[in-house]
């Protein structure tokens, strides 16, 4: 912290007008351009200050992730953001330590910061909470304010799809989804599932049969693919909550002896590498997976240095990357 002498220095005042004005003494007589100077040299002196502290010592950052290596593989949307997570931490010096949902506060003792990607339940966002640490949850909305959050603007990206589809003629619209079981036993329902079905019954579209939730593994997406081609009104289109899951809805419409798009469109989400090489090649949503991870090493740093006490959300927007899998029936 800066002194009021350095201050006064600074400003070219007396170190009694520096109390006086940081203080507020409203007996104080002193010109407005004169306070500006003091409360710009007392900002300018602290910074510095942070940026000393800051290269006295390297971070060592926890990294918490609420999913298995098996479950990562078949969704390498988490792969790509913990990579990014791992590459910044690395870039920047810091030292990472892994931890796991069994660690107890003891073992937080040397660790500055956590960082916390997946799905967290509210048992495990309390022991987090407990455990008196800086943390910032990468594609989480946690329940308590404290904790920092980056995540994507899931309602604006799938506005974005559903616009896009009903631009393209597509009315009879279906959805593949996903649903998770959190470590306290509960449901985590997918918002995209519940987004999806307000768009559709505001447009007045909305069919249940059309709605199909399971898991997120391209296994899954074959399964409920396969049973939305046996309906006797099939729809047109599929969006798809993750791009995982597409792959299997790419298997189950070749199966069935169907073309992409010309029998059925599909949008995907998350942009995986594998995405533009499918046949042909998906349209998706992109999310920015390595600047997710990179702007959560950044904000939690910023946090640690500056002893913030207020949490931050931060959003990320998405963009809708058209390729070849959707039809346009207007044509």
């Amino acid at each position: 912290m800066a002194t009021i002498k350095e201050i006064a220095e600074l400003a070219g005042v007396s170190i009694a007008t520096v109390s006086r004005v940081l203080n507020y003494d409203e007996t104080l007589n002193v010109q407005d351009e004169t306070k500006k100077r003091i409360f710009e040299a007392a900002d300018q002196l602290e910074y510095p200050l942070k940026d000393k502290k800051r290269r006295k010592r390297k971070l060592k950052i926890g990294v918490l992730y609420s999913y298995s290596l098996e479950e990562e593989l078949e969704d390498t949307y988490y792969l790509s953001v913990r990579v990014a997570i791992e590459k910044k931490i690395e870039k920047e010096g810091y030292k990472k330590i892994r931890i796991s949902s069994r660690d107890e506060k003891e073992n937080m003792a040397g660790l500055d910061g956590l960082i916390c990607l997946g799905t967290f339940s509210h048992s495990m966002e309390e022991k987090i909470q407990s455990f008196e640490k800086p943390a910032v949850f990468v594609d989480a909305l946690p329940d308590y304010d404290g904790f920092d959050a980056v995540i994507h603007d899931i309602r604006r990206s799938v506005k974005k799809v559903m616009d896009y589809l009903i631009e393209q003629g597509h009315e009879k619209i279906a959805f593949i989804g996903g649903t998770e079981t959190d470590s306290d036993g509960r449901e985590v329902v997918d918002t995209r599932t519940c987004l999806y079905r307000d768009y559709m019954k505001e447009k007045g579209l909305f069919l249940p049969e059309y709605l199909k939730v399971e898991g997120y593994t391209p296994r899954n997406g074959y399964h409920m693919m396969r049973e939305l081609l046996e309906l006797p009104n099939q729809p047109t289109a599929v969006f798809v909550a993750n791009d995982s899951l597409a792959i299997g809805c790419y298997k189950a419409v070749n199966e069935k002896g169907l073309l992409i798009p010309e029998d059925v469109s599909l949008i995907g989400y998350n942009d995986i590498s594998a995405a533009k090489y499918l046949v042909p090649p998906l349209t998706t949503v992109k999310l920015y997976m390595e600047f997710m991870g990179e702007r959560a090493v950044d904000i939690l740093a910023e946090r640690i240095w500056n002893e913030r006490e207020i949490g931050i959300q931060t959003l990320i927007p998405s963009k809708l990357v058209l390729r070849e899998s959707v039809k346009n029936l207007k044509l």
